[in-house]
């Protein structure tokens, strides 16, 4: 059953001056009104509760700034990063400055690396997470950098890319490896996030030989790595499988069972391997995840509206928009990857959003959101209101996805604590921001 979109939408969103003449900066407000502070839970043993605004300032930052022929600065692009990233966190930005009259960049290192926790060697893990330069891979990498563990990435970046960690290039903590898991891998570590693999459907369908070997044969390298280090292993399958004991029901033959069937026999794989070499296994069933990093012309909801929006052009709705999806924003997907990975449940666990709500009014509640953020800023609205359009539906789109996350809940103690309006709010200023820049 779905329910009003605006009922999720709710919690308001408030903002205060930073200064007489600074921007208004914006106030984050969890689904039970409370102001977000920091993300993160502090469970099983593991502390892994982050400042929020240290956390925004890795990836809500301009990567450079604009001059011109004379040398002075535009400050449009950190204008937009400034609303949610209030904190004073300029010292770990990047100095790299563009000159548009000669279309050239001048890139630097960072000035200082962020701040992140000194840990007794008995409480830092060895961390390794393939597809690390990806959108998900990469905020678990900055979460777990943050809080003071060493961790490699492994990324062949098919899909991923290097900006996505390279504030972290050079740390102490930090190893960044270009490697295809189709090879296998040698390294001691602690705890293996195998999130390896192309996830959208255009990426995932271009070599679809390649994205079933990369989940399959993978998926086999790192389980091989997993039990000669003794290693904690976690992979996240496909997200058909909505309800808990749900055996999914996939098309073994269509276009997208390259990505489906691959991640299915994935799991079979690292099951049998926890049987019968005990590998010590977590397997979190991921559902629609959105937020900044992710790849604007990638074909997904959240970012191909937002985009079009912004651009005033027109927004596409694959079918009737009857569709049901149910979105969950990045950072409480990371609490619920962690949190799984230093539980001791080994049964397959739902990470998503229970709020369900159809693709069409999901498209109408982005352009609303665009809009108010664009008069927010003085931005001027385009002559004619973007209109939404109908496309065809895609093969074997699923018509409803909603999470059943009670085990989550019951048993890791996580639940959203994002609302869908302030992650969308976000997101949007995060790809405002790189249009000022010039990077989008």
């Amino acid at each position: 059953m779905t329910t009003p979109l605006a009922t999720h939408l709710a919690t308001p969103i408030v903002s205060t001056p930073l200064s007489p003449s600074a921007s208004k900066a914006i106030m984050t407000f969890g689904r039970d009104g409370a102001v977000i502070e920091k993300v993160g839970d502090n469970r099983f043993g593991f502390d892994s509760q982050v400042d929020l605004n240290l956390l925004r300032s890795l990836y809500l930052r301009a990567h450079y700034v604009k001059r011109d022929g004379e040398g002075s600065g535009s400050g449009d692009e950190e204008e937009h990063h400034a609303r949610f990233n209030q904190a004073g966190f300029s010292a770990y930005q990047s100095k790299s400055i563009y000159y548009p009259d000669t279309h050239a960049i001048s890139y630097t290192t960072l000035s200082r690396f962020p701040p992140v926790k000194l840990l007794p060697p008995s409480d830092r893990k060895r961390v390794l997470v393939t597809g690390g330069g990806g959108f998900v891979g990469s905020h678990l990498v900055d979460r777990l950098m943050l809080l003071g563990h060493e961790v490699t990435v492994l990324d062949n970046f098919f899909t991923g890319s290097k900006t996505n960690v390279a504030h972290w290039v050079g740390h102490p903590n930090f190893e960044l490896v270009r490697h295809d898991v189709v090879e296998p891998f040698m390294i001691e570590c602690d705890q293996i996030y195998h999130l390896a693999c192309p996830a959208s459907p255009p990426h995932y369908q271009f070599n679809a030989v390649k994205t079933i070997k990369t989940s399959f044969m993978g998926t086999l390298n790192m389980l091989g790595l997993a039990k000669r280090t003794k290693a904690r292993f976690l992979i996240p399958p496909p997200p058909r499988f909505t309800e808990i004991q749900s055996w999914g029901h996939v098309n073994p033959i269509g276009p997208r069972a390259c990505y489906d069937e691959g991640k299915r026999v994935a799991e079979t794989l690292a099951y049998a391997m926890h049987r019968q070499d005990g590998v010590d296994i977590r397997v979190a069933r991921i559902f629609n995840t959105f937020g900044p990093r992710m790849n604007p012309y990638d074909g997904r909801v959240v970012s191909n509206f937002i985009i079009q929006a912004l651009k005033g052009e027109e927004i596409t709705v694959y079918g009737d928009g009857a569709q049901t999806r149910s979105f969950q924003y990045i950072h409480d997907l990371v609490d619920g990857l962690i949190l799984l990975m230093n539980s001791d449940e080994t049964r397959p666990v739902n990470i998503g959003s229970g709020d369900e709500f159809t693709i069409l009014d999901f498209a109408k509640e982005v352009r609303d959101i665009v809009e108010r953020v664009k008069r927010e800023d003085g931005i001027p609205l385009p002559a004619k209101r973007p209109e939404i359009v109908h496309g065809p539906m895609p093969t074997d789109d699923p018509q409803r996805r909603r999470a059943d996350t009670r085990r989550a809940k019951d048993i890791l103690g996580w639940e959203n604590r994002w609302t869908i309006a302030m992650g969308v709010e976000e997101m949007v200023r995060y790809y405002m921001a790189k249009m000022a820049e010039g990077s989008l």
